[in-house]
């Protein structure tokens, strides 16, 4: 049961690594707090994992660790390799407005949850430590995640922003449900690595025909 005191440790940060992510100017440095905060997240299974004695923990930590850490930010490093596009497409919000506005969302979300997480859980034990802190980190992840992906014009940063949405939907997962041995094949079953690849595939197509990753130019395609 020690290592259920590491994993509010390992979740707290993925809020600060989902703020650099959306946050962060150059596409380089928000892939690379994408692969942080993967690698919090497969933390965070395997420390369950030795405290619940879940195998099927061990299996969705795997999986995490394969697909967040390691395939989604290679697909993700390639494109900005082969692109060759460093900064981001001016973002609909300027930079230190943006910043305000996400650090209030961080706070007010992750407050309100962790005071308030009696509504959201099923059980007396996704009302507890660690679940508590981990339900409210899911929350303010995926709610980030959102802000992300309304916020933001260039189509890698919107990627990202998925990405951090899907990884605040697995959090939230283990912490309703910490000892269902279904859930982690719910985890298992909801990877977007597919997801993510078909979406910078298509990304490099509008760029090559429009010279440009702004999902504005999007609008063009209608008609």
């Amino acid at each position: 049961m020690e290592s259920l005191y590491f994993v509010p440790n390992l979740a707290l940060p993925m809020i600060v690594t989902s703020l650099l992510a959306i946050e962060a100017t150059r596409l380089r440095v928000a892939a690379y707090a994408y692969l942080a905060q993967a690698l919090l997240l497969v933390g965070i299974l395997l420390s369950l994992a030795l405290a619940t004695h879940n195998e099927w923990l061990y299996l969705w930590a795997a999986v995490a660790l394969i697909t967040k850490a390691a395939l989604i930010p290679y697909l993700l490093f390639a494109y900005i390799r082969r692109t060759g596009v460093v900064e981001e497409r001016r973002p609909l919000i300027p930079f230190a407005p943006s910043v305000v506005i996400a650090c209030v969302l961080m706070v007010t979300f992750y407050n309100l949850i962790h005071a308030h997480v009696h509504f959201l859980a099923p059980t007396i034990l996704a009302q507890t430590e660690p679940y508590r802190t981990t339900l409210a980190v899911a929350l303010t992840v995926f709610t980030l995640g959102i802000y992300g992906l309304v916020s933001r014009r260039d189509a890698i940063k919107s990627v990202v922003a998925l990405c951090l949405l899907e990884n605040g939907v697995h959090l939230s997962l283990v912490s309703l449900a910490p000892r269902m041995p279904e859930t982690p094949v719910i985890g298992i079953a909801t990877e977007v690595f597919v997801t993510v690849w078909l979406l910078l595939y298509v990304i490099g197509g509008i760029r090559e025909q429009f010279g440009s990753t702004d999902a504005s130019v999007l609008t063009q395609l209608r008609g």
